[in-house]
């Protein structure tokens, strides 16, 4: 099957009451992980990748595995980029065969932000391309995203459907109490989304899919996994999964997953390595890692995303 935008699957997504996982990629053992625990749930799948992961693996590494994926699979799947800093790196991912980019200007005064977003959507959508945008601010650190706790802020309503009718784009990232990166919260301190934010957001958009960025629950045995085999992980809480549920329930039709994944893969190699310490053989210590991502991709799709069997 060949790669697909997000705009059938959103649509499907909003009216279904569940939410699709944007599960972010590096290398082929984490693609396998993640289209493996889609294909056993029949659940359609957007694979992301940063402009960090772009350059790590290579461009065309990425979108051919990614397609040998959809291929072998049969999944609807889209190949999105994160957190696109400029329009150049937009226009090549689109050029390059991906069918979803995110252009990131929430640091950007308001109408710098707007003038930006039009811009990528204009080329985007002449390609066949959707777009998706963001209001507000996530503390936290992720690739080349790197904000303070100071510089955050929520999304505010009131601007929403001036940014959606003025830029044109497919979804919305807002800001209404995740943070990127696994560490995200401090010692004491309780996690809660605003869903004041999103109904109020929900009602001046009604049918518009909105979009939750650093969503990683983040699984503490795996941590403690780590740190038993050598880590020195501090503790980390991440978003409750009743309450990303809720969401997924509400207008959110895109989750995103990145710290889960990385943490999952560690936890399996730092275990694989303590009680195996002659393997050399990459096969061997890979293949515990690529089972332990299905495991998470899995829970968060049936669990978490209520995307289970979708895929129709």
């Amino acid at each position: 099957m060949p790669l697909v935008t997000t705009k059938e699957m959103f649509e499907k997504a909003y009216k279904g009451g569940y939410a699709i996982g944007a599960f972010n990629i590096n290398n082929m053992e984490i693609i396998q992980g993640i289209t493996r625990a889609a294909k056993k749930l029949n659940a359609p799948v957007i694979l992301q990748c940063s402009a960090g992961a772009r350059k790590y693996a290579s461009h065309d590494y990425l979108v051919a595995m990614v397609k040998a994926a959809a291929e072998e699979t049969g999944l609807p799947i889209a190949l999105h980029l994160d957190h696109g800093p400029d329009f150049e790196t937009c226009k090549s991912c689109i050029d390059g065969g991906f069918t979803s980019v995110m252009i990131d200007g929430s640091s950007l005064p308001y109408e710098e932000n707007i003038a930006l977003t039009k811009k990528v959507v204009d080329y985007a959508h002449a390609h066949g391309v959707t777009v998706e945008g963001e209001l507000g601010t996530l503390a936290g650190v992720e690739d080349e995203v790197n904000v303070s706790a100071e510089d955050a802020s929520y999304t505010k309503p009131e601007q929403v459907e001036d940014f959606v009718t003025r830029t044109g784009v497919d979804s919305l990232a807002i800001a209404i109490g995740t943070s990127h990166g696994a560490y995200k919260f401090k010692p004491g301190q309780k996690p809660q989304l605003r869903f004041d934010i999103l109904e109020e957001i929900e009602k001046r958009l009604p049918g518009f899919p909105i979009v939750l960025h650093g969503a990683s629950s983040v699984n503490q045995e795996h941590i403690k996994i780590i740190n038993e085999f050598g880590g020195e992980m501090p503790d980390a809480i991440g978003i409750p999964e009743d309450m990303l549920r809720k969401a997924a329930s509400m207008a959110v039709c895109k989750v995103n997953v990145d710290s889960d994944i990385r943490i999952a893969m560690t936890a399996a190699l730092r275990k694989h390595f303590a009680e195996n310490p002659k393997h050399f053989d990459p096969r061997q210590y890979l293949t515990p890692a690529r089972e332990l991502i299905q495991e998470v991709v899995e829970h968060k799709i049936d669990v978490v995303f209520g995307s289970t069997g979708a895929a129709k």
